[in-house]
């Protein structure tokens, strides 16, 4: 589904990106782990289109189609998914707005029939309700006054609603307390566990991965893909650290 080969990628002009090569099949779950300054977020970045990062050298494949070549509005619109680490905050934007606008512009670009107004928030409000979220938040400008845990909260609310087709998921266990984690948790698989959908999910820790067991684990040090394996792997590294494990 996510095909990606001798990836080289820079930031303003600094090498971070060097030579990945990496294949998520459909239906599977992958998880990157890595010490800080691997380039976990780069690929996330360059994943996304996010502007700045610049594709070097290498290819990525998104459904047999050439990713690189899309806007980042397109790589969207074809089904891709990018949680942040940080989610930002867009004041003088409501959620429901921002999510709305979103979401029938995807399904214009996919030839499908816009929801209205009605429909979107029968949608809108059985999302929140997953994730144990107030509907009234979402009326509030996109995450500003919000707590870490609910940025991502409200992120997974946003996914629920658009229903990507593969989701790069960048650290979103970063600042979620343990009920928390388990809700999100819970909630990527609500969304994303299906035979015709793909996650690449980005983390430092162990602890999502109780909740979202992945398919295979692979360990990202100075820009490429150092070794692969099982669930098992992600335990390895929480116990003996990434240098260990990746030597």
């Amino acid at each position: 589904m996510l095909s990606i080969k001798h990836l080289h990628a820079t930031v303003a002009g600094k090498p971070i990106i060097d030579g990945l090569t990496l294949s998520v099949p459909a239906g599977e779950v992958h998880a990157i782990m890595g010490p800080n300054g691997a380039g976990k977020s780069t690929l996330a970045y360059v994943l996304g289109g996010r502007p700045g990062y610049e594709v070097t050298e290498g290819s990525v494949t998104f459904d047999g189609r050439d990713l690189l070549a899309l806007e980042p509005h397109e790589r969207a619109a074809a089904g891709l998914f990018l949680g942040f680490q940080y989610p930002v905050e867009i004041p003088g934007v409501s959620s429901l707005q921002f999510i709305r606008e979103s979401l029938n512009t995807q399904r214009r670009a996919r030839g499908e029939a816009e929801l209205s107004g009605a429909e979107f928030i029968k949608l809108a409000r059985a999302e929140a309700a997953e994730l144990g979220m107030d509907a009234e938040m979402l009326k509030r400008p996109v995450n500003v006054g919000f707590s870490g845990g609910e940025k991502k909260r409200a992120e997974m609310v946003q996914m629920g609603i658009m229903r990507p087709r593969f989701a790069v998921l960048d650290e979103t266990d970063s600042g979620l307390d343990i009920d928390a984690l388990r809700t999100v948790g819970r909630e990527i698989n609500r969304i994303m566990r299906a035979p015709d959908k793909g996650v690449l999910l980005i983390t430092h820790y162990q602890r999502l991965l109780d909740y979202v067991q992945p398919d295979k684990v692979h360990v990202l040090s100075t820009g490429k893909i150092v070794r692969s394996g099982g669930p098992e792997l992600a335990l390895e590294l929480e116990r003996e650290g990434y240098a260990e494990a990746a030597a």
